[in-house]
């Protein structure tokens, strides 16, 4: 179904000249399953509109937005244009332009239509399909709830079969499944109707550059990569803390809870760029059979290796925030854990021994997601007697947000007639050395998406892996009436957390750490 015409609106502007080295992505149509929700709003629409100003998309790129809300092409686009507006004035949003550019928001609107449809409807969908040029791609920004009810309506409704060279993909937001039963079931319905390589299971995090940034700096710089193994490493910390509480979202999270909504992808995806073997090449299934290596290596994780918390009521940046409990849509006495702490062990020759760390949470005292590398203490033999028998390790941080880039501890010495030495930091931020402009990180996934490129999205086997090793530790909690432990808001998390490595004789690397 191509956009309507209006013979008295104001030509497209011209598209922006695509940069040397890239390719501008092939015609395609992008068919948005939740056009009026948050998703397609606040980060899809921006990750379009940067893609105009980069270059990217073809003349006949084309968005249609679908949904169950009464409205109108006019609307949908006028709302959207507010919305784009609204972020310029607010430096909370994901996305914070100084302005909107006139042009290149016009180039997008003018490609933008919507249609009322329910995503059930096969008559609807397949008269949407039959007006659709050769190239679609379905995007489902919508609650997982409806993930395999839309991909099997699409089936029905013919519009995903790839005919004469042309493609058909989907793409599928997290969360892929609540536990290992239900996402094999996810995986089953959908490949009952599609095959595996139309199937994009995205996961936004993987859009960061300072995500992607870990695959270059481990195997693209030689002075890492022999390091990287049990013989120097002691241990690795995977953390992504967050100050926000639960906000207005409760009546999704409650469901869902820490554990489901950041470790089996988000925590996972970090832990697989770290820890996974060299890829043969970069291309998408040697990627993918890497971190599917890596994951059957890991050891089912043991519920004692596991803590849950919950914020109560505290202050958080001088601000005060009640209670989980009290928070809109949460049910007085829940159960429902808002941070997760786990220890990983992983069965292969490089990281035998050594343990991995991984804690997530809401309402904590500083907001930080990176990842610390703590490596083993050399032999101190030579400075008994002096002040540097306490030397702390050395680590390597790979910092992802808020900060973002390298931070590297070791020691040396200071100044003066003493052997005496003290840890310090050399630090690489990249604001220091590139220029950026706002994104949200789904510039580069919608983008590979339209390329079919598939290196960072999840394959069925890397989805079910992760599950895998998290299954015992849901269905441990899941028989456990006491719940989960409280920690006021603010601080660093349970207590339990600090126990959990505590016990292995380590600490976490502070929060508030600079």
């Amino acid at each position: 179904m191509a956009p309507s015409t209006d013979s008295s609106a104001t030509p497209a502007p011209a598209l922006p000249v695509t940069p040397a080295g890239a390719h501008r992505a092939p015609p395609c149509t992008l068919v948005i399953f939740g056009a009026h929700g948050d998703l397609t709003k606040r980060l899809l629409v921006p990750a379009l509109y940067n893609l105009v100003g980069s270059g990217l998309l073809d003349p006949d790129f084309r968005v249609i937005g679908v949904d169950r809300v009464d409205s109108t092409t006019a609307a949908w686009r006028d709302g959207l244009n507010a919305m784009m507006q609204s972020f310029t004035h607010d430096p909370n949003a994901e996305f914070h332009p100084a302005s909107i550019d006139a042009a290149q928001w016009d180039w997008l609107a003018q490609r933008l239509e919507y249609v009322k449809a329910d995503f059930s409807d096969v008559a609807a969908i397949r008269a949407l399909g039959a007006g659709l040029p050769a190239n679609a791609i379905f995007y489902l920004a919508i609650p997982s709830r409806f993930f395999a009810t839309v991909v099997e309506t699409l089936g029905a409704a013919g519009v995903v079969a790839q005919k004469d060279g042309a493609f058909r993909r989907v793409v599928i937001e997290k969360p892929f499944g609540s536990d290992l039963a239900s996402a094999k079931e996810l995986n089953r319905r959908v490949l009952s109707v599609l095959d595996e390589s139309q199937v994009f299971r995205i996961d936004h995090f993987l859009g960061k550059e300072t995500v992607q940034n870990i695959l270059a700096m481990r195997f693209g710089n030689l002075i890492f990569e022999p390091l990287w193994r049990n013989e120097y490493v002691d241990h690795i910390e995977i953390t992504a803390a967050e100050t926000i509480g639960v906000e207005q979202r409760g009546a999704f999270y409650e469901p869902t809870g820490a554990l489901r909504d950041m470790v089996p992808n988000h925590l996972f995806q970090l832990f697989a760029m770290v820890a996974m073997e060299p890829p043969n090449t970069f291309d998408a299934e040697s990627v993918r059979n890497a971190k599917e290596q890596l994951f059957e290596a890991v050891t089912p994780i043991d519920p004692r290796d596991a803590v849950r918390g919950q914020y109560a009521a505290g202050t958080v940046e001088g601000k005060p925030m009640v209670g989980y409990r009290e928070s809109p849509g949460v049910a007085p006495h829940s159960n429902t854990e808002t941070y997760v702490a786990l220890k990983l062990h992983v069965e292969n020759w490089r990281w035998a021994g050594v343990p991995f760390y991984l804690r997530t949470g809401k309402g904590l005292g500083g907001r930080r997601t990176e990842v610390v590398v703590q490596f083993r203490k050399p032999p101190m033999l030579m400075f008994r007697g002096t002040e540097t028998e306490d030397l702390p390790p050395n680590r390597i941080i790979l910092n992802i947000q808020p900060a973002q880039g390298l931070t590297v501890e070791l020691g040396a010495k200071k100044p003066g007639p003493e052997m005496d030495l003290t840890d310090v930091q050399a630090r690489f931020r990249y604001e220091d050395v590139f220029t950026s402009s706002p994104n949200v990180g789904y510039e580069t996934l919608l983008y590979d998406c339209l390329m079919g490129d598939e290196t960072l999205f999840q394959r069925a086997d890397n989805i079910e892996a992760a599950w895998k090793a998290v299954d015992p530790v849901l269905q441990a909690w899941a028989q456990d009436s006491t719940g989960p432990e409280l920690y006021e808001a603010g601080t660093t998390g349970p207590k339990g957390a600090d126990a959990l490595l505590a016990r292995d004789g380590r600490a976490w690397y502070p929060l508030d750490k600079a």
